[in-house]
């Protein structure tokens, strides 16, 4: 009996820690948001793109952020909605984002906390 409640334990333990490699690290990130779709296909960015990004956006294709360095971060949708409609206001804009950082099969990530017009 002790053993088995010993070997539970252990098993308790080992999830805990499993999922705790999983949970990101605190981030701040700026760059612009982009649809995917037109910024991997033709490069297109910029306000010069907004009407497209936008039509793309309401039809499904995922928003992301675009950092100087040419990293392209997607929102996750840690809450189960919509990851674009917290970007769709910033269609084309440069914003200053916080949230959690995840990357997982060469798939950069970020569970945004906070959302604003960067300088």
């Amino acid at each position: 009996m002790n053993f088995r409640f010993t070997g539970f334990a252990w098993f308790l333990a080992a999830v805990a820690f499993a999922h705790e490699g999983h949970a990101g690290k605190p981030v701040t990130i700026t760059g612009t948001v982009v649809d995917t779709g037109c910024y991997v296909t033709h490069d297109s960015t910029g306000p010069k793109h907004l009407d497209c990004a936008a039509a793309c956006a309401k039809n499904g294709v995922p928003l992301a952020i675009l950092d100087a360095k040419g990293k392209l971060y997607l929102p996750i949708a840690a809450d189960h909605k919509n990851p674009n409609a917290q970007l769709i206001p910033f269609i084309a804009k440069r914003v200053k984002v916080t949230g959690t950082a995840m990357e997982k099969g060469g798939l950069d990530g970020i569970a945004i906390k906070t959302i604003q017009a960067a300088d």
